[in-house]
C-alpha cells in the first residue's frame, strides 16, 4: 500500500512492517500508513492475527523523527500527535490480536507503538527497551505514560519515565516490559519464529473470535468499574455463545476430539 509501512500475509497473518531505514523513525506520513494498514487488517476477514515489526535487524523503532519535530510548528506538532494517538488506540481497539516483533532497538515512539500491541516479543540480544525522552526535555507523548502506568504501576512507571534509561532486552524481560525474548540467528528467522507463534491464534486450531473477544474484554473492561467490565464481558459472551466456533468447540469436546475452528 506504501513505502513507509510494508503490508504483507500470511495465511491469517498480517505482517506490518515499518520500513525507513536505518533506524525506522516515524514521520506523519508514516503513520499515516501505518493507520491506513490497520483499517486494511481490521477489515479483512481472513486476517485474523495483526504483527508489527521494523525494517532490517537493527532498529524496530527510534521513534519519532527528531529531525521532523525539530522543524514543525507547534500546530502541527499538537495534530501530529492526536494522529498518533488515534492510531495507537485504532490498533489497540481492533479486535484482533497484535504482536510487535521486536527485530531490534525499540526506544521512545517506537516502545509507545510496541506498548499498543497486545504481546511484544524481542529478539534477545544486545538491543534496548525504553522511553527515553526525558532526556530531549519531552514527555513521551504517543501514549507511553498512560500505558507503561497501566502495564507496570505507576511507581514503576515514574521511575522508568523519569530516569529515561533504556533497559537490555532481559532487563525488559524482568520487567514485564516484553513477555517473550527469543534467540534467533538472523532477523529473517526471530520473524518467522514469530508469525509460527502467531500462527498458532488462527483457525483452525485457535477460535480466533475468541481471542479477538478476550482481548476485547481486557482492553475494554480495564478501566471500567468491576460491575461494568462485567456487563461487557457478558455482553462478548453471548455473542461467543452465538458463534460457529463455540458450537464446534463445546462439541469436539464431548466427542473428545481437537476442535476446527472457522474464526466466525
Amino acid at each position: 500500500m506504501g513505502t513507509l509501512v510494508n503490508y504483507a500475509t500470511d495465511k491469517g497473518v498480517a505482517l506490518l512492517t515499518l520500513n525507513d531505514p536505518p533506524v525506522n523513525a516515524y514521520t506523519h506520513e508514516m503513520f499515516k500508513e501505518l493507520d491506513a494498514n490497520i483499517l486494511e487488517a481490521r477489515f479483512d476477514d481472513d486476517v485474523h492475527v495483526i504483527v508489527v515489526t521494523g525494517h532490517g535487524d537493527r532498529y524496530f523503532c527510534a521513534g519519532a523523527n527528531i529531525n521532523m519535530l525539530k522543524e514543525a510548528d507547534e500546530t502541527f506538532k499538537y495534530y501530529f500527535c492526536l494522529h498518533a494517538n488515534e492510531t495507537l488506540l485504532r490498533l489497540e481497539n481492533t479486535p484482533k490480536l497484535t504482536i510487535a516483533a521486536l527485530n531490534g532497538h525499540c526506544v521512545g515512539g517506537g516502545f509507545e507503538v510496541a506498548l499498543a500491541c497486545d504481546l511484544r516479543i524481542a529478539r534477545a540480544g544486545t538491543f534496548q527497551v525504553g522511553l527515553p525522552e526525558v532526556s530531549l526535555g519531552v514527555l513521551p507523548g504517543t501514549g507511553g505514560t498512560q500505558r507503561l502506568a497501566r502495564l507496570v504501576g505507576k511507581a514503576r512507571a515514574i521511575e522508568l519515565l523519569v530516569e529515561g534509561r533504556a533497559l537490555p532486552v532481559p532487563e525488559a524481560l524482568a520487567a514485564g516490559l516484553v513477555h517473550k525474548a527469543w534467540e534467533a540467528e538472523s532477523h529473517d528467522a526471530f520473524l518467522r519464529r514469530v508469525i509460527q507463534y502467531a500462527h498458532e491464534f488462527c483457525p483452525p486450531g485457535r477460535a480466533s473470535m475468541a481471542v479477538g473477544h478476550i482481548k476485547r474484554a481486557v482492553q475494554g473492561g480495564a478501566d471500567m468499574s468491576l460491575e461494568q467490565g462485567l456487563a461487557l464481558e457478558r455482553e462478548l459472551q453471548q455473542q461467543l455463545f452465538r458463534s460457529f466456533d463455540a458450537r464446534e468447540g463445546l462439541l469436539a469436546f464431548t466427542q473428545k476430539r481437537a476442535a476446527a475452528f472457522h474464526g466466525r
